[in-house]
């Protein structure tokens, strides 16, 4: 039986599986492997710090979540079917590693920040 996402030790392991994914996916994985030069033992941590505030409110994340990605895609444009392959992923992967209240509210965070993201940005 699985268990529901309740501490930092839980999202360290959904963003390391998650991103162990990404970085293999034809379709999303360039972002992170050759438009943007990741220093991957920098922006776990960051990633990890950011899910916990989304989850449990901690306040760790202080970040520009929006200029980051406006960045990466004057880089290289994102579109929609980008985003929609992100939170497939990250949703599969909270799927295959929890179940939950805290593991719904992760996958329905990932929903909402790549919609305020598609908007903001605005992808094509």
């Amino acid at each position: 039986m699985k268990t529901d996402i309740t501490n930092r030790t839980d999202i360290e392991l959904l963003i390391n599986a998650f991103y162990t994914k990404v970085i293999a996916d034809p379709l999303i994985g360039h972002f992170f492997t050759k438009v943007v030069e990741m220093d991957w033992e920098k922006h776990i941590p960051i990633m990890c710090t950011f899910w916990e505030n989304a989850l449990f409110y901690s306040g760790g994340y202080t970040g520009d979540m929006m200029g980051l990605h406006r960045a990466v895609h004057q880089k290289s444009t994102m579109t929609a079917a980008h985003f929609e392959r992100w939170t497939t992923i990250f949703c599969q992967t909270v799927d295959e590693l929890f179940e939950g209240e805290n593991a719904e509210r992760a996958k329905q965070r990932a929903l909402g920040m790549a919609t305020m993201l598609q908007i903001k940005i605005p992808v094509g």
